[in-house]
């Protein structure tokens, strides 16, 4: 054992003292202690859907190594120590560009493997109409074909390990059989497919909804409906955005209940704007976005959402603000449960990897105050 270190914190949980040994990039012991520090101490969390942060998009066609570093550090920097790098529908040349990039900068440089062991690929297979298809460009939707998805492979050494989609099409149930079958964990979203399309998805092997309550039309029969089929669906396990503008309070807290802490997670779903100076700005997608001193991104001068502008330490205290939930559970929405379809990160066990954060955070905190980051037993930021 070398380079043994250890981290006290106070314990989510109970708010006692908690102590953790950190040797060889692990945990190796996490145990009760009477001392009790400021700070309280929690795995790093794991985000499964990240467009973009601070500027930096993945979704331009512009990905080097240097902004793959660059990323990984402002993730880390807000206490995120795994997430997706996350691909919209674009063309197929355009995803397989980008899926090469982000191989090679994992190839080349140690932490971006490390917080980076898979990419979500949401689309293009997602519904063709307004309203559920979001902000995806219309002429890249195209229906599953799982040719395509080998050459993303192919091209990304099996990097893509999450892929987001619709299951109106009359290719989806075989589609999601066949990813399934090879590990990769399907999500339906942005989607229009009746509630039997739901349950046929659930049925070949979807596990997850993206964004549960967005990528939705505004309108919808009171039921049945595809939220409500998704709800229901107990194989299919929940992804929200709970940063007080994708969903109200009462929205969250009834779905949450709906669908039990054990199968949801938190997601921040940022875009390049999130974490920038609140102002108006032109973009390629969205065209004229404002973003506001709360971190709503919106298009400009309108009630719609242009993307999600709160990172994952910011959804996990308002989460526990709209959904009355306690410390230990929030977090676990944005550690232990995401990290199952993650590479089984946000553990703090023994013999996982030493992701750690500590932060300050009280009741009605719209964000973890992030102190100290922890990435493979490594600090990235200190206070």
């Amino acid at each position: 054992m070398t380079n043994s270190l250890a981290i006290t914190g106070r314990d989510p949980a109970t708010g006692n003292g908690l102590r953790v040994t950190i040797a060889d990039g692990l945990f190796v012991a996490v145990e009760a202690t009477a001392e009790v520090g400021e700070a309280w101490l929690a795995p790093g969390l794991v985000d499964l859907q990240i467009n973009g942060y601070g500027g930096l998009d993945l979704n331009l066609g512009e990905i080097t190594d240097e902004l793959m570093l660059d990323l990984c550090r402002r993730m880390a920097g807000i206490g995120v120590t795994t997430f997706l790098p996350t691909l919209i529908t674009a063309s197929e040349a355009s995803i397989v560009s980008a899926l090469r990039a982000i191989a090679a900068a994992r190839a080349a440089l140690p932490i971006v493997r490390h917080m980076v062991p898979g990419v979500h690929v949401e689309g293009p297979s997602i519904s063709p109409v307004d309203g559920p298809r979001g902000a995806h460009p219309l002429e890249h939707v195209r229906a599953p074909s799982l040719a395509e998805f080998e050459r993303w492979q192919a091209a990304s050494g099996n990097l893509v390990s999450m892929v987001t989609l619709s299951p109106e099409y009359a290719e989806a149930p075989a589609y999601i059989a066949a990813l399934a079958g090879q590990g990769v964990h399907v999500a339906i979203g942005h989607t229009a497919a009746s509630p039997d399309e739901v349950h046929a998805a659930a049925d070949a092997g979807a596990v997850l909804s993206t964004h549960l309550g967005n990528g939705a039309a505004s309108t919808l029969p009171r039921h049945p409906n595809f939220i409500w089929a998704q709800l229901a669906d107990d194989r299919l396990t929940a992804s929200f955005i709970a940063d007080g503008h994708h969903l109200p309070a009462d929205t969250f807290k009834a779905m949450l209940r709906a669908k039990s802490l054990d199968r949801a997670v938190l997601v921040s779903d940022t875009v390049a704007l999130a974490g920038m100076p609140a102002g108006i700005y032109e973009q390629v997608i969205g065209g004229t976005v404002e973003v506001s001193d709360e971190g709503r991104i919106g298009i400009a001068g309108t009630p719609y959402l242009a993307g999600a502008g709160l990172p994952l330490c910011a959804n996990v205290a308002i989460a526990a603000d709209m959904a009355d939930l306690s410390l230990a559970d929030a977090l676990r929405l944005a550690t232990s449960n995401p990290g199952r379809f993650a590479a089984n990160r946000g553990r703090l066990e023994v013999g996982a990897p030493a992701d750690l954060i500590t932060f300050d955070w009280q009741p009605g905190a719209r964000r973890l105050g992030i102190r100290d980051v922890w990435v493979a037993g490594e600090r990235i930021v200190s206070a």
